[in-house]
């Protein structure tokens, strides 16, 4: 490592190959090799020793609504950016919707980065979106860089991103599969939903009743159906049914073009710890029982999940309402997301490698940045995260950096505190400190 110009140290650095005491060296921005505990830094070079805090590659969170331009008195890229940051999490992908104009144009996406460009802490790149008419514009989406197209199978709860029919759906998918691109679904039934009791007020069991899981399950099969006829790439998103498991699990067997996604709130949240009138704690699909919880992470730990990302949706105080029927629904969790889940990862007998695999090499894979993030191996961007991972902390909203301070999380404690976290070799976040922007917007690799 003669040409290092950083080298970060840690008794615990967790590599591709495991968790060992190793040395990072980075030049340029770049891992160049990953070598020894002890091996000699050059004359020159800078030193970062963490002790035994363990030195992980930073998150990659593949679903981020972050509402800038158009809504940003729910969110934007400075304080969004800054939370990923805070969570240990260097890359986002933000998604098309809950923004104005959404990213379902070129035009759209061209708006959407300049507003973004110069306020990101953090590496941001782009999903687009599929509407019902904007078939037209999924090629020229896909050409200027987009990660993917994100398709609702229900309302989505804004006007201007309706839901695909099936008929809709089969005809975005087939132009989506014809040049090998990702659909991303929101997999809600809405026939199902309509059919549900729907009571409205403070009650949270009556809000879990009209989100029947199998409004899950339906649209799930549906879409499997459509993916394997056309051989298409398809992604469920924030899965929270653990009865569409088997139909998922079967679907991967089968070869169909499948992934799917859960989030930390349905991995450490229950349906029976919601207090009435919480909605803080609403989201679409819903929070679960425990037992379907249970599930869950047993999916996640046999694959059938394949990663977890945080469907951070904030909004406005205001909109957060004692009615679960009119709240708006989303959970904002990017700056807990990472001790979320190892909090209750370690509980249940997972390591830090098994957080590390789902929370960033997976992500990575998903939007097809595993040759750039998601590992700390030579040749990947110098991005990581520093974690106390024994520490705790108590979930303070005033210590948040999201826009509004409103979290499910609030009162808990967590374990794993993010010390500091790197960017291409350069410490953006130290001690809650945080240095001017520097993330870089990406496009998706040709």
């Amino acid at each position: 490592m003669s040409d290092a110009e950083l080298v970060l140290r840690s008794t615990r650095v967790i590599t591709p190959e495991g968790t060992r005491a190793a040395s990072v060296a980075v030049s340029a921005g770049t891992i160049t090799a990953v070598l020894p505990y002890g091996a000699h830094v050059p004359a020159g070079a800078r030193l970062a020793d963490f002790g035994d805090d363990v030195l992980l590659p930073g998150l990659v969170d593949t679903h981020v609504h972050v509402n800038d331009p158009g809504r940003t008195e729910w969110e934007g890229f400075w304080t969004a950016t800054r939370a990923a940051a805070a969570g240990g999490i260097t890359t986002l992908v933000d998604m098309p919707l809950n923004s104005l104009p959404p990213t379902t144009t070129v035009d759209g996406l061209r708006v959407k980065r300049a507003v973004a460009a110069g306020k990101a802490h953090v590496d941001v790149g782009f999903w687009g979106g599929a509407l019902p008419g904007n078939v037209k514009d999924l090629r020229p989406l896909q050409e200027a860089g987009v990660f993917g197209f994100k398709a609702f199978l229900s309302p989505s709860g804004v006007d201007e991103f309706p839901p695909l029919d099936q008929e809709q759906l089969a005809r975005s998918l087939a132009e989506i599969a014809s040049f090998d691109g990702l659909l991303i679904v929101h997999a809600e039934d809405p026939h199902r939903l309509e059919t549900a009791p729907q009571r409205g007020g403070p009650k949270y069991a009556d809000f879990l009743a009209s989100r029947p899981r199998d409004a899950e399950d339906t649209a799930i099969a549906q879409l499997i159906a459509q993916a394997r006829r056309l051989h298409a790439r398809v992604h469920v998103l924030h899965l929270s049914s653990s009865d569409a498991l088997p139909l998922i699990a079967a679907a991967k067997a089968d070869g169909v073009r499948l992934t799917v996604e859960t989030c930390p709130h349905y991995l450490t949240l229950t349906a029976e710890e919601v207090p009435d009138g919480a909605s803080e704690f609403k989201c679409c699909p819903p929070i679960r029982e425990a037992a379907n919880r249970d599930l869950l992470w047993q999916a996640l730990a046999d694959g059938t999940v394949d990663c977890v990302v945080t469907d951070h949706s904030p909004a406005t105080a205001d909109l957060k309402t004692a009615d679960f029927a009119t709240a708006w629904g989303g959970i904002s969790g990017l700056q807990l997301s990472l001790a979320a889940v190892w909090t209750e990862a370690r509980r249940r007998g997972h390591g830090l490698e098994d957080v590390v695999r789902w929370m960033s090499a997976r992500t990575a894979a998903l939007v097809g940045l595993d040759d750039r993030k998601g590992a700390i191996a030579a040749g990947r961007d110098a991005d990581f995260a520093v974690l106390a991972p024994d520490e705790t902390f108590t979930v303070d909203p005033a210590g948040l950096q999201h826009r509004n301070r409103v979290t499910a999380y609030a009162g808990k404690t967590l374990h794993g505190v993010v010390k500091s976290t790197w960017l291409r070799g350069e410490r953006i976040l130290a001690d809650g400190e945080f240095t001017p922007p520097r993330g870089r917007l990406l496009t998706r690799t040709p």
